[in-house]
């Protein structure tokens, strides 16, 4: 059965915390069967790490991007066990993407899981740790912000479009901490900087895609089974070789979240599920909408809710 209704999307970096799905490893073997699967994949126990293992070492971008995208596709195939709908479309947050392309079937899972391993290997080997920056701007419109950012000296750049008034801006260093104090001078309410060492989403990441563009070249992509909506242009593609293309400009191109999220209400979603740990997606699409109903289902209670919620609905 499809909802076309419903939307699930998927989270990025982030979004990882130790300790996280315990209870839904617990509860379903579908679960448990997808982290074996990762571990046989890439050769070292990743359920472990995220259990037993420190905060700063799940922080790793080579780490954090498979364990994101493992918990992703478990909680995705708990629900399909569950009898869950299948929703009208799907959409992730950057990294998010990817586990989105895997549960609509056109990666495989093996693939992708290895795959984005070495996108995080390729993310921080692009820029030298400590060169480049992230900050998150609060409560200023996207125009001020794309203006400042192409006033300020230097390589900084809009890379998050998160919501209205949520933009994450990324660069070297220096032009991102010159920029923060323009953008509070023209109004922001608040610039956080981000603890991340490398300058996601902009022009600095084009050597990542270069090397992501010949680990990808080989790696087997199907038209989504559901449509996809990506993160470059707001729109879905069936092309697989179109799809190729889009999640290497993806990894040096801003992330257009608002865009993608009215995409979806613009196609008649009503319903977000947030498909992976937290929360961090539900919040972004109510400062979006504020008519969407957003579920998130990494609690084995959360996923029998929002179950009720959507075969009743």
């Amino acid at each position: 059965m499809t909802d076309s209704n419903t939307a699930f999307v998927f989270p990025g970096q982030g979004s990882q915390k130790v300790g996280m799905l315990a209870a839904a490893y617990a509860s379903y073997a579908a679960v448990r069967d997808t982290f074996a699967e990762a571990a046989e994949a890439l050769g070292y126990d990743i359920w472990d790490l995220i259990q037993n293992g420190e905060q700063e070492a799940l922080n790793l971008t080579e780490t954090t991007q498979p364990v994101l995208l493992t918990s992703s596709v478990a909680l995705w195939r708990a629900w399909q066990a569950e009898g869950g709908p299948l929703p009208g479309l799907m959409g992730g947050h950057s990294l998010g993407e990817f586990s989105a392309l895997v549960c609509a079937g056109a990666l495989g899972f093996a693939d992708a899981v290895k795959l984005v391993r070495q996108r995080g290997q390729f993310m921080q080997t692009a820029v030298p740790v400590g060169e480049g920056a992230m900050a998150a701007i609060i409560g200023l419109d996207d125009d001020a912000i794309n203006r400042i950012c192409e006033e300020t000296d230097g390589v900084v750049a809009a890379v998050n479009f998160n919501s209205p008034g949520q933009v994450v801006i990324a660069g070297h260093s220096g032009p991102v901490a010159a920029a923060i104090e323009a953008l509070k001078a023209a109004g922001a309410k608040r610039a956080l900087p981000l603890p991340v060492s490398a300058p996601f989403h902009t022009e600095l990441m084009q050597p990542a895609g270069e090397k992501l563009a010949e680990a990808i070249a080989d790696i087997a992509i199907a038209t989504p089974a559901i449509p996809v909506v990506h993160n470059v242009h707001a729109r879905t593609e069936e092309d697989p070789e179109k799809i190729r293309a889009l999640l290497v400009q993806q990894i040096y191109s801003p992330v257009q979240w608002t865009s993608c999220v009215e995409t979806m209400l613009e196609r008649g979603v009503t319903n977000s599920v947030e498909c992976g740990p937290g929360k961090v997606l539900s919040g972004l699409a109510r400062r979006i909408d504020k008519t969407i109903e957003c579920y998130a289902i990494e609690e084995p209670a959360e996923l029998a809710a929002a179950l009720d919620a959507l075969k009743t609905a």
